[in-house]
């Protein structure tokens, strides 16, 4: 059978005929079809392992170009490919993510990023996140699992917390590694701890702030929290001293010393920062006795009984109907009191005429009249006509 030159070509199952009753693949077309089926086989239902720390700010960057192999037709080696990408998050069996994970992507030609603060009540136990792709041009899918294997932190929670509240910072450019790493730089500097780590990011929507208007390049704004292994710095309490305090509530910038230290990238409102020393903190926790988790016997169940008293509610009824009733009627007889009875009269009106001579003979009479209405006076003028 002689087959066409396209086909040995384009099919990765074309065959070639090597003599009579003889056929195989080509060294080409065998070469493409393993590379496509490797590039299936390694990329589709492949698992991400991460190790994050309790307390301590978790990042994870669901990289587009990472995905865009992923869909086919499969690119070839220096290829590039721009189509939009957005990710769906959820929690294996659940319509959500855990209560702890953030997830933003801004548009579909950035990246996606989970983050938040693992809880100690997660330790050791797996959270599997379920992460699909969709290509908004092919409509194709794929899909990957994360697993976070939330570790025990040493030093869980460091006993001086310090939350920051940066104005031209959109939440996904903080949690840049390097936008992050100098912050924390600059934090250390001020504070001097041994130990300090990210606790947590959380956007200024999520705390009730507006959307900014889109005109000099304005930001959404981002809380940064941080703790540390030593108290507070004389440069952080410099907020709580009585002038600047009296500053923040005229809504004007307090004096911070160690302020431009951070201004040459990151602008702080300090009067929105927030100093947290657990170790002054008066813990309420009751410790749970737990039983064995049966409830005491209370007997076999006696239903009501079938012969109840029957209740009349004959005389709430009329309760009910008599008394606005008669509250109407009072009042019913009281305008009609006012209204009929203590009507007061016109008096008789005092009258002065001033007599006004007009042409051919005839004079105009002008009556003024005084009238008391509820007593009230009132004057009218009345204007007769006579020919004389």
């Amino acid at each position: 059978m002689q087959l066409p030159r396209w086909w040995e070509l384009g099919d990765p199952c074309a065959w070639t005929r090597q003599g009579r009753g003889t056929r195989r693949m080509s060294p080409a077309t065998t070469g493409t079809f393993l590379l496509t089926v490797y590039t299936i086989f390694s990329k589709v239902h492949s698992d991400w392992n991460v190790y994050p720390s309790a307390g301590v700010l978790f990042v994870h960057v669901l990289e587009r170009e990472y995905f865009k192999g992923e869909f086919p037709p499969y690119p070839k080696p220096g290829e590039i490919s721009n189509d939009p990408i957005t990710f769906n998050t959820n929690l294996m069996g659940y319509p959500d993510r855990p209560g702890w994970l953030r997830y933003i992507q801004r548009t579909p030609y950035s990246d996606g990023v989970l983050y938040g603060s693992p809880t100690a009540e997660n330790v050791g136990k797996p959270t599997i996140i379920e992460i699909t792709a969709y290509n908004r041009c092919t409509f194709e899918t794929a899909r990957h699992n994360l697993i976070i294997n939330i570790m025990s932190a040493e030093d869980f929670p460091l006993p001086y917390q310090a939350e920051f509240f940066i104005k031209n910072m959109n939440v996904e450019e903080m949690l840049a590694s390097e936008v992050l790493g100098d912050f924390l730089g600059a934090v250390k500097n001020v504070w001097q701890p041994e130990r300090l780590n990210a606790i947590n990011i959380t956007s200024a929507l999520d705390r009730g702030g507006r959307v900014p208007l889109p005109i000099n390049d304005m930001k959404e704004g981002v809380y940064v929290m941080v703790g540390a292994d030593v108290p507070f710095s004389s440069c952080l309490r410099e907020v709580e001293n009585p002038q600047n305090q009296l500053r923040c509530s005229q809504e004007m910038e307090p004096v911070i010393t160690c302020d431009k230290k951070f201004r040459t990238q990151f602008y702080i409102d300090w009067c929105k920062i927030s100093l947290v020393d657990k170790t002054k903190q008066v813990s309420t926790y009751q410790e749970v006795i737990r039983g064995e988790g049966i409830l005491p016997d209370g007997g076999e169940y006696k239903p009501p009984s079938d012969s109840l008293k029957s209740r009349d509610y004959y005389t709430d009824f009329l309760i009910t109907l008599a008394v606005p009733s008669a509250v109407a009627l009072v009042l019913f007889l009281i305008l009609a009191y006012i209204m009929c009875c203590r009507r007061e009269g016109v008096n008789l009106p005092h009258q002065t005429q001033i007599p006004q001579q007009q042409s051919t003979g005839e004079f105009r009479l002008t009556t003024f009249q005084r009238f008391e209405v509820n007593g009230i006076p009132e004057e009218r003028k009345l204007t007769t006509a006579m020919n004389l």
